[in-house]
């Protein structure tokens, strides 16, 4: 069973910037991770993984370099800015947060609290 992409969306730039927050790293690593992670069970899409890139760049939260490597195609690593760190910390709150109420809500049913059960 695979992870349905509409439930970690909203999610993304959390777990970029999660990722971020452990070392510099760059698109295909951070994404091979993410596989790791989860068991296999999530991946993002190149489109969408360099789109949060893009927007998270933008806003100031992480920052990007070219990498130094000797062989193969040079590549561009991100790291995460204080503005970033400080954003990261904010999501995790929010998810946290966010995760209770919708174990509350989805499991009002087999809790018998579901109104009009």
């Amino acid at each position: 069973m695979s992870v349905t992409s509409d439930l970690i969306r909203g999610n993304t730039d959390t777990i970029i910037l999660g990722q971020l927050m452990i070392r510099d790293s760059y698109g295909y690593e951070i994404n091979k991770s993410i596989s790791t992670i989860s068991g296999g069970l999530y991946e993002l899409k190149e489109a969408t993984l360099y789109t949060a890139f893009k927007r998270l760049e933008e806003s100031g939260c992480i920052s990007s370099y070219w990498g130094d490597e000797m062989t193969g195609a040079r590549r561009k690593y991100y790291t995460i800015t204080p503005l970033g760190k400080q954003t990261y910390r904010r999501m995790l709150e929010e998810w946290n947060t966010s995760k209770k109420i919708i174990d509350k809500l989805v499991n009002a049913a087999s809790d018998g609290k579901g109104e009009g059960l």
